[in-house]
């Protein structure tokens, strides 16, 4: 009996050994032999680190991490924001249905969408929202993000808000069921002149196609004759609502765009010859904000020789990403594949440099090309569109006609106002201050000649002096069509729509004076 248990002790001995020296004290053999490195060092810092380690947030941190690495649109999205950025393209989002902006600590409430819950519940424009659900909600915790997470919320859900309104000193408070609240991505569809409509696409969501067609019908009925497509600072969406938007402008079996990566077939969306716009003269507008599906559709119209693009070299975003649910509700955007216009070309711009590649639109401000067409640089090979056409790839769209940034009146004064935002600020005080009278103004124009009258500029430079804007008698001067265009369109934007503010600022938009100077040269 004492030999068989000395045996024991020693095949015990001989076997922790072993296992120690292969799993314990040189555990970093698994990391650089093992199948899975990332997932076996998680382990040993869980098991082996000094101190105690939140193993979730070293994993929240370290995927955008290691996504960055793959190119610059591979991007992890949080479980607190997932929803957020799908409701950017779903079209709708449950919530009370209010634009707010945050000024002086405080909720402003901008505009209150027609039909929505707020509206229903008595909320106007003009509020100020000072609780919720019976707490302050005011001071330094009030942020975009908080405010969001407090206002939206499941469907049918009640929130109990409490408001302050112009003219008196006791907040009133307000229960409002959230509900569906429905979001636009065709922010304007109007007639510019007697023959020529225009359609603003704001980016590409799952409701985008549909409310294109109901905006291309209405202005058919007023015997629309040429077609603005506005796809400026678009910064794109879904592939799908691209597609179905060019298969309305083009005739029967032409390539709209094709996908194709190391893991993805190609993949090639063709028209189908059903759309009702085939023919009508088309112009579609890009910027170097214009990206992604912007420049699907766009590409499409200038490879097959449909329409004239106009404007500036847009973003170059040519990879496409799929989106991944992992089961906490975040969630990873990976590119899969790169797509192609119909003459091969993939316009995605360079990313071996992440540095350069989130400076890039700085750089081409840098090097002028905002202003001179000789600037652009294309790093890409030639390609001919249908007709014959040389066009470009590597790096955005290049427009057929350019359309430089007018910087001729822009001061120091002006940028600082800008970007201070002092303008904004004001602008949002003056519709507050003025908003019995402005409420009387059903029109856009009708408002514009009464902001003219009333010096909204100088009564800007005493606003903004006393916050610290030195006033610039000469700059101001200089600048005095731009300030007052940027000052009158923020307020017709809170009291009037999105519309209406795009329609004064195209009003001397000199990419719409272009396009119909296009339309009317034959």
């Amino acid at each position: 009996m004492p030999l068989i248990m000395a045996l024991c002790v020693v095949v015990g001995i001989l076997i922790g050994t072993f296992y120690a020296n292969h799993f314990s004290g040189n555990r970093l053999n698994i990391i650089n032999s093992g199948s899975n490195r990332l997932n076996n060092l998680l382990h040993i810092i869980d098991d082996q680190y000094v101190d105690t380690v939140n193993i979730n947030s070293l994993v929240e941190k370290a995927i955008p991490q290691i996504l960055s690495e793959l190119d610059p649109h591979s991007v992890y999205i949080s479980a607190k924001d997932a929803q957020t950025a799908s409701d950017d393209l779903k079209g709708s989002f449950f919530g009370i249905g209010i634009e707010f902006t945050i000024r002086e600590d405080t909720i402003h409430v901008q505009s209150v969408i027609d039909g929505g819950p707020a509206q229903k519940a008595g909320l106007i424009a003009g509020d100020k929202i000072v609780s919720v659900d019976g707490k302050a909600f005011v001071g330094k915790d009030v942020t975009n993000e908080e405010a969001v997470r407090k206002l939206k919320g499941p469907d049918k859900s009640k929130v109990k808000v409490g408001v302050l309104r112009y003219g008196s000193v006791k907040p009133q408070e307000f229960e409002i069921t959230r509900g569906e609240v429905k979001t636009k991505s065709v922010t304007a569809s109007y007639m510019i002149d007697d023959k020529t409509g225009y359609i603003r696409v704001k980016n590409f969501g799952e409701n985008t196609y549909a409310e294109m067609l109901v905006g291309l019908a209405e202005l058919s009925s007023h015997n629309m004759q040429n077609i603005v497509i506005d796809l400026r600072d678009n910064a794109g969406g879904y592939l799908e609502a691209a597609v179905q938007m060019a298969n309305e402008f083009l005739p029967k079996d032409r390539l709209i765009v094709y996908t194709e990566g190391r893991r993805s077939k190609r993949n090639d969306y063709k028209s189908d010859g059903r759309g009702a716009y085939q023919k009508m003269p088309l112009v579609v507008l890009i910027n170097e904000g214009s990206a992604s599906a912007s420049e699907i559709f766009a590409g499409a119209m200038q490879d097959n020789d449909r329409g004239i693009i106009i404007g500036r070299r847009s973003f170059g975003k040519g990879l496409v990403q799929q989106q991944i649910a992992f089961p906490d509700g975040s969630m990873i955007r990976l590119t899969v594949a790169r797509y192609y216009t119909p003459s091969g070309r993939c316009i995605q711009k360079p990313y071996d440099s992440s540095d350069d590649y989130q400076k890039d639109l700085i750089t081409r401000y840098e090097h002028g090309e905002y202003f001179n067409q000789d600037s652009i640089k294309h790093n890409g090979p030639q390609y001919k569109t249908v007709g014959g056409r040389t066009v470009y790839g590597g790096g955005g769209i290049t427009p057929d006609i350019f359309v430089a940034e007018d910087t001729t009146n822009v001061t120091s004064y002006y940028r600082e106002a800008s970007m201070t935002g002092l303008i904004m600020q004001f602008a949002y005080t003056y519709t507050d201050d003025n908003r019995i009278k402005l409420n009387t103004f059903r029109e856009m124009q009708q408002m514009a000649d009464y902001l003219v009258k009333q010096n909204t500029v100088e009564q800007f430079a005493v606003y903004a002096d006393k916050r610290g804007l030195k006033r610039r008698n000469l700059m101001i001067q200089k600048s005095h069509t731009l300030l007052e265009r940027y000052i009158n369109s923020r307020i017709i934007y809170n009291i009037l729509n999105e519309q209406e503010w795009i329609k004064y600022l195209n009003q001397d938009d000199k990419a719409i004076q272009a396009a119909l100077q296009r339309f009317y040269k034959k």
